[in-house]
Formats: C-alpha cells, structure tokens, sequence
C-alpha cells in the first residue's frame, strides 16, 4: 500500500476537474479484505496469520469517521471501484443507515456489477469463485438478509441478485464489455488454455469476428441481468461501450476533455445530475465500435488478468 496516493477523478479537489463533489470532505478506504468488507471469521489463519474480518473493519472506519464529523454531514455519498464498487452495493443500505433520515446519502458503484455468467468452456467459474470467497470469509451474515433470505450466500455476492431490493438511491457506472469481467469471468486463463483469445483479451480493437461475437453476447446477458433490477426513478445508470474497467477515479474518464459521454453528458456531469436531483440519468451506449468517446485499456501482452 502506498504512501500517499493521488486523488483524481471524483476524489480531485479542483472544481474544473470535478465540479460536482469537489469541495466535499473525501476519504479514501484502504481495501485490505478480499471480500468487499464482508469477512467476519473468528479464528486466526495459523498458516498465513490472515484475519478474515473486511465487517469489522468497515464498522470501524465508518464510527471513527462519524467521530470524525461525518455525523454533521448534509450529503453522503459511497462511492468504490471494482470490489470498492461491490462494496458501494452490498453497504449500500448499511450506510444510509448511519445517516439522520433528512440527510442525503446515495450510493456509487463503478465496474462493481459483476454478472454470474458462465466462461467460453461453459462453466460456471465465477460462481465457484465467488463461493469460495464467501466461504472463507465467512461472509454470510454480512450479505444483504434481503438476497440470502432467498439465494444461497455466494449468489448474493452477485448484484444481479440484490440490486432491486435496496432502498437507498444507486447509481450503477459500468462498462458493458468490463475488461476485467471478460478477463476474469468470460475467459480466465483455465478456460483458454490454448491461448486462442491471448490477443483478444487484451485489445478488444484486436479481436476477431468470432471472439466479437462472443463479447456482443457477453454484453447481451450483462444487460438483461441491469434490466431485471427494474427502473427505479432513482436509480442512476451510465452503462457505456468501452473495454475499460473502472473510469470514476481516473480524471481522463471521469471529467476532461474527450472524455467518455453519453447523451452529451460526462460521467461526471451525469452523476452530479443524478445525485443532486437536477435531472435523472439511465442511459445505455450502442453496442461496441459504436462508440468513439471510449477509452479502451489496452493490456501489456507480459501482463496477467
């Protein structure tokens, strides 16, 4: 963990960069759990000495931070990128919770929308995945009662699974070809052992018809599991074509110019909309080329997903 870290994006603290929340008060979480602050386990690790306890550690950063003055807040806003992104969804409520009802408090998650689909070889990778994290962790008591009431724990580690029953107003930032969903749950490594889709994986703007087709279906099933959370009005949704993951954080995709937009709106200028009540924002890109506002990652060919 570094030092110092530089806050960009919807953390900067200059108005040109990000007019919206610029003049908050901002902390950054340190994610040290491995399971989206949900581990509560007991028992030491006697091997490794890792203490499965992400619950704990959320109940103790958001009292201090109450001590801290966030009881005296106006506005609250939980925001995370990737598991900070499924933690902004599986908290979500738990954090309107700590707030006096006339506070504005909502919820952003960014790439936090991870899908139960199956790899290219058919199974069900993912899910055993998301299994094995809550078991470890012990997570089952720290998932939404809501979602476990119905599915097994591991499910509900699965926004698909509980989106539509939280209460509290969600805004849901993702890219509908994620590439680190495509790298890590369309074809991790064990399912392309081959390494047919080597060079797929790490340039979308490189990948073969065949492949393409597959990510089109990919971005289909994403799609269908957003649509099965309903359209609340106030539910927020910035779901855009591009081969990235993660863009709220990062200045380039957040607010600058070229920056990613849909509807002529910034991800920034669209969440501060949705946020502040100005106007509502649910909006989903056409499929891929489609779109020229995107900033595609493009992965070192050395690097692993």
């Amino acid at each position: 963990m570094a030092k110092q870290i530089a806050f960009s994006g919807i953390l900067s603290n200059t108005p040109g960069y990000n007019p919206g929340f610029y003049n908050w008060n901002k902390v950054k979480v340190r994610y040290c759990d491995g399971a989206s602050f949900t581990g509560d386990v007991e028992q030491v690790d006697p091997a490794t000495k890792l203490h499965h306890r992400g619950a704990r550690v959320w109940q103790a950063v958001m009292e201090d931070l109450l001590t801290k003055g966030m009881n005296k807040a106006d506005n609250a806003l939980i925001s995370g990128c990737s598991a900070g992104g499924l933690t902004s969804i599986l908290h979500c409520d738990r954090f309107r919770d700590l707030f006096h009802q006339d506070v504005k408090v909502k919820c952003l998650s960014d790439a936090g929308f991870f899908i139960n689909e199956k790899d290219i070889a058919g199974v069900e990778y993912i899910a055993a995945f998301f299994n094995d994290v809550v078991a470890t962790h012990g997570s089952a008591e720290n998932l939404p009662s809501s979602c476990t009431s119905r599915l097994p724990p591991s499910m509900c580690f699965f926004p698909q699974n509980e989106v539509e029953q939280i209460q509290t107003p969600l805004f849901i930032l993702n890219a509908a070809y994620d590439s680190w969903q495509v790298r890590n749950i369309l074809v991790p490594g064990v399912a392309d052992s081959h390494g047919n889709w080597h060079i797929c994986k790490h340039n979308i703007d490189e990948c073969p018809a065949p492949q393409l087709q597959i990510l089109q279906g990919f971005r289909d099933d994403f799609l269908k599991a957003l649509e099965e959370q309903g359209t609340s009005s106030t539910r927020g949704l910035f779901i855009n074509s591009c081969f990235v993951h993660c863009q709220s954080e990062m200045q380039e995709t957040w607010f600058a110019s070229g920056s990613p937009m849909l509807g002529n709106k910034t991800i920034a200028d669209a969440v501060g909309d949705w946020f502040y009540d100005r106007s509502p924002f649910q909006k989903i890109d056409c499929p891929y080329p489609c779109d020229s506002t995107c900033h595609n990652r493009i992965y070192e060919v050395s690097s692993e997903a």
